[in-house]
């Protein structure tokens, strides 16, 4: 099993100058890429970055930040994916997580400046000693790169192995801001065994993903799989449905990769109507539940089978969808359950209850993540006593070895494939001097899936409060724009239940009832 950097440096040596990536106005062969992150691996060194330690990677979608990742990789330092719309508390928080000890960005990222905010953290002790500044994809006209040389013969002893934690990405909690989720690069490996199978890929095919990369999904359809398979991959800065469409028919993508929300989205468009997507032979989606009807009407206008993956950043796969399944199983089911990842379901008293009942689904094997990143409390509560990772969601498998996904435990709003955990929200909420206390429920949307939808209660004396007035004192404070509300609902009181907590039960139902009188 070869770490990724010694697969891509195959590639170089075998098809120089095929490309790897294919992005807005460029294309990054194979060659350069082995070039490029070699190049940034020198400068990692040279800032007398240590192994093991980690630097903080904050970039939008595009070759660049997969370079970033596998220069990491061969400088023997560990990547803190950031995703590119984390805010400044976000960011904050997973720097101090991580202890970083340097900070690879865009000068400015959503208004904050990036050097300011190193030399503010390094001066409160935290050991973040090196900001590297990015201004474009990580090109070698880049300052960092021009100015570099490549790792010496000394330093490839360095590179990180197939088993050896290589990155962490963040996981919405059910209780307060991100915890950080390890992996190693053996079981993107295993996980890529499984995909290929599943959508009966090869280096013929070409790949989109619309995912971001720091996250599970970005990781196994961007950064993997096709780099596995020598495949190219084509990358959007930022997502937009019509110009997605217009790619897979220029570069005549085989591979698409994209939550619901993003192929409703170009459902809607009608931009499927006007361009030639006769290339695209498979739609893997997943991170939420796959609408039926509107994914049978993409299978329709594209010929390409919608199949997903069921899982979590945490547990990697527990089950998946493939080409041979037919359209109810695909659409209507998380897919057959993976043999080697030994699931289980535990109902509310820890028993396992898979053969007679609904449970929380549980696994483990090959593509679990070894847990949290320095985070123990929380470790223990991801795991059975008898060490088996837990989903959060209830599920239900059938004679036939399909498991379908009937709810979950953990609080969180599901949008466009994204989990925000409500109480971070309500968090974020609360800290406004005009609210004294809130609640944040999932509310039903035909495009997203669901949104944050916000119940507050106002201080004593406060006479009201806009959504838009709320959203501007979060921007104010650096929440994530993930964590802002769509919808606020000002009440006198919040509804509590027997035992004192908020009856999330009624704010659901009440949001329901809402949407159905404004039809």
């Amino acid at each position: 099993m070869w770490p990724l950097a010694q697969v891509i440096d195959g590639h170089a040596r075998a098809q120089p100058d095929a490309p790897a990536f294919l992005a807005h106005r460029t294309t990054l062969s194979w060659s350069g890429y082995a070039e490029r992150s070699n190049l940034l691996a020198g400068h990692l060194i040279a800032l007398g970055l240590l192994p093991g330690e980690r630097v903080a990677v904050v970039l939008p979608d595009g070759p660049g930040v997969h370079v970033a990742f596998v220069g990491c990789e061969k400088a023997g330092l560990v990547v803190m994916g950031i995703g590119p719309r984390a805010g400044e508390d976000e960011i904050r928080h997973l720097l101090a997580r991580s202890e970083a000890r340097a900070l690879l960005a865009r000068p400015h990222h959503r208004g904050t400046d990036m050097a300011a905010l190193c030399d503010e953290l390094r001066g409160q002790g935290q050991p973040l000693e090196h900001f590297v500044p990015v201004q474009g994809q990580l090109e070698e006209s880049e300052p960092t790169l021009r100015n570099a040389r490549p790792p010496g013969e000394a330093e490839r002893d360095r590179r990180l192995g197939a088993e050896d934690l290589f990155l962490l990405n963040s996981t919405s909690g059910t209780t307060g801001l991100p915890k950080c989720v390890t992996h190693h690069q053996a079981r993107w490996h295993h996980f890529h065994r499984f995909a290929v199978a599943a959508g009966e890929m090869s280096s013929k095919d070409v790949f989109l993903s619309a995912l971001p990369a720091p996250f599970g999904f970005g990781l196994w359809t961007a950064h993997f799989t096709p780099t596995l398979l020598g495949a190219p991959t084509v990358l959007m800065e930022s997502f937009d449905a019509a110009d997605m469409v217009g790619a897979i028919e220029t570069h005549r993508v085989s591979v698409l990769a994209a939550v619901s929300t993003q192929f409703i989205m170009m459902l809607n468009s009608g931009a499927l109507e006007k361009h030639d997507t006769s290339s695209l032979r498979v739609l893997f989606t997943g991170g939420e539940a796959v609408p039926y009807e509107r994914a049978a009407e993409f299978e329709e206008k594209t010929g390409a089978p919608v199949l997903q993956f069921y899982g979590s950043n945490e547990t990697g796969a527990l089950s998946h969808t493939s080409t041979a399944d037919t359209r109810e199983k695909r659409l209507r089911t998380a897919g057959r359950v993976i043999p080697e990842m030994q699931v289980r379901l535990y109902d509310d008293a820890g028993r396992d209850v898979t053969a007679s009942g609904e449970g929380q689904p549980a696994c483990r094997g090959p593509l679990t993540s070894r847990g949290y990143f320095g985070d123990e409390e929380a470790n223990a509560r991801l795991y059975t006593g008898d060490g088996w990772m837990l989903t959060g969601d209830i599920g239900r498998i059938d004679g036939d070895g399909y498991l379908s996904v009937i709810g979950r435990t953990a609080d969180f709003i599901i949008r466009g494939g994204k989990n925000i955990s409500g109480p971070a929200v309500e968090e974020a909420v609360g800290g406004h001097p005009d609210v004294a206390l809130a609640a944040a429920v999932a509310m039903p949307d035909p495009i997203f899936g669901e949104r944050v939808c916000v119940y507050a209660e106002l201080r004593s004396g406060a006479q009201e409060l806009s959504l838009d007035a709320l959203c501007a004192d979060l921007a104010s404070r650096g929440v994530s724009k993930e964590w802002f509300p769509e919808r606020l609902i000002v009440v006198d009181a919040l509804p509590r239940a027997s035992g004192g907590k908020i009856a999330k039960g009624e704010l659901r139902a009440d949001i329901r009832r809402k949407l159905e009188a404004e039809l």
